[in-house]
């Protein structure tokens, strides 16, 4: 073996491998997704046979079975062969009749493509809008089926914003593709007379998965972020950067129906932001207001002349019912149970025998 330590190499090496590095591992992705390609058209020519076989020559479930073992045993290195994975083929096969479809839901793995005709068996534009997603975001498959069940196709560029006016193409495009209406804090359990405080405590206690629902490309910066103007101190509920948009995101939150003040208040702060933290490559701040109901044209009436960029969307959140008062009342305080615990402390270093509850409440 030789030993590297000992041969000299000129000082350009290191960055030459590298680049052939990168350049070798680059072409065995696209070799494996190319085979990928290669493997589900072949999927879909064979389930366009099954197809052909079981309309005209009535095929059924028996000779299916049988070209399952057939295919097998000739091929016993390859999988996929199996009678279940069969049926999938005619599937595939059937939802996508055009060849320039099927070619496009290639580009995804088979496990993604059985997720999808699964899920969405009878929605071939949602489908693909769903296997595009998923091509540009990365998602694995068990990405794309949260996304699905959190119905993502119906909310995504929902929003009611201003942004055609208010920013230049394609970003106005692309950002209205980010916004969701409504946002999806399942998540979170809220009683129906929370707060802005609380909803804005909840999202903190589940940022990864508040993350997750904002999209992909968003950064958390911080909660409650201090921004002076002219000596006055103003709170930003929520401030997050976009690193494929390169611009922040100004996002407040309202445990009401939204207000048109609402708009000017955050035509203030994306003014403030734009002025104290943007870098000049960055782009214009972007507003998110996230009520808890909202008034289509009230909501168009207060963006209408906005030059800021600003979207309203509301909320679904769990809302569990709070304790009735006279179940509350007989509850301890947080109080009682520490001072409880801490009197069971001491009984247990004492060798006590006999504990008294103090948390009942009179």
């Amino acid at each position: 073996m030789i030993n590297r330590a000992i041969i000299a190499v000129p000082g350009s090496y290191v960055k030459v491998f590298e680049q052939l590095k990168a350049d070798i591992q680059q072409t065995q992705l696209m070799a494996a997704l190319s085979v990928t390609k290669e493997l589900t058209m072949l999927y879909w020519r064979i389930g366009k046979v099954l197809l052909n076989k079981s309309s005209k020559e009535e095929w059924g479930a028996k000779t299916l079975e049988r070209l399952a073992n057939d295919l097998l045993t000739e091929f016993p290195d390859v999988k996929g062969f199996s009678l279940r994975n069969l049926q999938y083929m005619r599937k595939f096969a059937n939802s996508y009749a055009n060849e320039n479809y099927a070619a496009t839901a290639a580009q995804i793995p088979w496990g993604h493509n059985m997720l999808l005709l699964d899920k969405i068996p009878n929605d071939i534009d949602q489908r693909i809008w769903y296997i595009q997603q998923s091509i540009e975001n990365g998602w694995s498959r068990a990405m794309l089926e949260m996304w699905i069940e959190s119905n993502l196709y119906e909310r995504k560029g929902k929003a009611i914003t201003n942004f055609k006016n208010a920013l230049s193409s394609p970003l106005s495009e692309i950002a209205e593709q980010t916004i969701k209406d409504p946002y999806n804090f399942g998540f979170l359990a809220l009683d129906k007379q929370h707060r802005e405080k609380e909803l804005e405590q909840g999202l903190m206690d589940h940022l990864q998965k508040f993350l997750l629902e904002l999209g992909d490309g968003f950064a958390f910066i911080g909660r409650q972020y201090k921004i002076e103007v002219e000596g006055e101190e103003h709170w930003i509920d929520l401030l997050f950067y976009h690193v494929k948009l390169r611009c922040y995101f100004v996002v407040e939150l309202k445990a009401t129906a939204f207000d048109p003040r609402d708009a000017g208040q955050m035509n203030f702060y994306l003014s403030a932001v734009d002025d104290l933290l943007k870098h000049p490559d960055d782009k214009s701040a972007i507003g998110i207001l996230i009520c808890k109901t909202k008034n289509k044209v009230k909501v168009e009436y207060a963006l209408r002349n906005c030059r800021s960029p600003i979207s309203v969307a509301s909320y679904e959140a769990k809302i569990v019912k709070a304790l009735p008062k006279e179940l509350k009342s007989n509850l301890p305080t947080v109080e009682e149970i520490e001072a409880e615990l801490s009197v069971d402390k001491k009984k247990v270093f004492s060798g006590g025998k006999n504990r008294k509850s103090h948390c009942k409440r009179k």
